[in-house]
């Protein structure tokens, strides 16, 4: 079925744009009357249209940009809620397409239902998109469709997403303020190292007299700056080169996920980040249907950290051969042991997907708290010593002032 793109006004008098398909331009016309829109230009959008609105039916790694995290969560909780009120999957779609606004959305949905339109799975053709959807979404959509039980798993796949979200918001935010305090401060010493101490400075070297040490200090590293910056930043440039070329590697990306595991703090929350995005994945995944080997092969890759998804690969070899869960993540030494005595219990009682769960709740407290304490550690101690740097420099440029002061007198 065609789909078009239009241009017009709504009954209130305000623009309106969009995408719609129909069999003809004249039955889109129609549609968009019943909705109170007013079309005043409508052009196909497999001819004139394609720079204006992707075409996600002709392939998806073209499409630009790819949505957003938060754009998939809305979309699956509104389809959700669509199938729950009784109506079928092409016409639930369908409905999306008319109401969305957002056009990489619309044109999304708009393809999706021509893909299963034309006798495919709804899995299988969110298969032809994983920039929008991954590998966790497209097996539970799976499971879903085999188990008649489509719209309690889209509901769950929204939960899931919308935590995740949350969860690397929380991340970002807590990096997000001392970044931009280290960037600000260093950015105002490098400006007083390189410009004002040295105009400062220049009196004292005038005089020819001696100068007291930390003057002394101050004077060499101002000129060592002012007079090799660009040098300075020509090798911290191919330092951030050497080491994201070394970090495409696969062993490049072992090392540095293991160096980062080791280090303090930081460390502890990536470890604990990675531990709460697995058991959550797991948990939503074998509630849905999906079968442990399958659901733990998909889970490792949401941890972002190769020596974690090593270990959960290996304990996934082992399960295989018969082994239980919690002794190969044991095992490893990767994993707490409060995490591995859970899986024990959960495996015994039978409730693996409640134990799941709940590790995953008790990690994202913990790293709320973590990270709480790691702002309230840093905050003070990057002010302090900023407060030290410009003490010093205070003070390196003051003593010379005085001893002038003294021989005048």
């Amino acid at each position: 079925m065609p789909v078009y793109h239009y241009k017009g006004y709504k009954n209130d008098g305000g623009s309106a744009t969009g995408i719609i398909d129909a069999e003809s331009q004249k039955v889109a016309r129609v549609k968009l009357r019943k909705v109170g829109v007013f079309p005043t230009d409508m052009v196909e959008q497999g001819i004139a249209s394609n720079a204006d609105i992707p075409s996600a039916s002709s392939s998806a790694i073209g499409r630009s940009p790819a949505l957003s995290t938060s754009d998939v969560a809305m979309m699956t909780r509104q389809l959700a809620t669509l199938l729950v009120a009784g109506l079928p999957l092409v016409e639930a779609i369908g409905v999306m397409v008319d109401q969305t606004e957002k056009k990489p959305v619309k044109s999304l949905m708009a393809d999706i239902r021509e893909g299963i339109r034309g006798g495919k799975s709804y899995s299988a053709v969110l298969e032809g998109y994983p920039r929008e959807f991954s590998q966790i979404y497209v097996h539970m959509v799976r499971a879903g469709e085999a188990s008649g039980a489509l719209d309690q798993i889209l509901f769950r796949l929204a939960e899931f997403l919308e935590k995740q979200l949350a969860l690397k918001h929380k991340v970002t935010n807590a990096i997000l303020y001392p970044a931009l305090m280290l960037i600000v401060g260093v950015s105002v010493l490098f400006f007083l190292m390189t410009f004002v101490v040295p105009k400062i400075t220049a009196v004292f070297t005038s005089l020819k007299q001696a100068l007291p040490w930390p003057t002394v200090v101050l004077m060499s590293i101002s000129h060592f700056l002012a007079d090799y910056w660009i040098v300075i930043l020509g090798g911290v440039a191919l330092i951030v080169w050497s080491v994201r070329r070394a970090m495409n590697t696969e062993a490049g990306k072992l090392k540095s996920d293991r160096w980062l595991l080791k280090i303090p703090l930081i460390g502890e929350v990536a470890r604990m980040v990675a531990i709460s995005r697995l058991t959550s994945t797991l948990a939503t995944m074998l509630a849905s249907g999906v079968q442990l080997l399958d659901a733990m092969d998909v889970a490792k890759r949401v941890m972002n950290n190769r020596v974690l998804e090593q270990a959960v690969e290996g304990a996934r070899q082992n399960i295989r051969e018969g082994e239980t869960i919690a002794e190969p993540l044991k095992r490893s030494g990767e994993f707490p042991a409060l995490v591995t005595h859970m899986i024990a219990v959960g495996e015994r009682s039978g409730e693996m997907e409640e134990m799941l769960r709940r590790i995953g709740q008790i990690y994202d407290g913990e790293v709320d708290r973590v990270i709480t304490r790691f702002t309230s550690l840093l905050e003070p101690i990057m002010i302090l010593v900023m407060g030290v740097l410009v003490f010093f420099i205070v003070v390196a440029i003051l003593l010379p002032i005085f001893e002038m002061g003294q021989m005048v007198r």
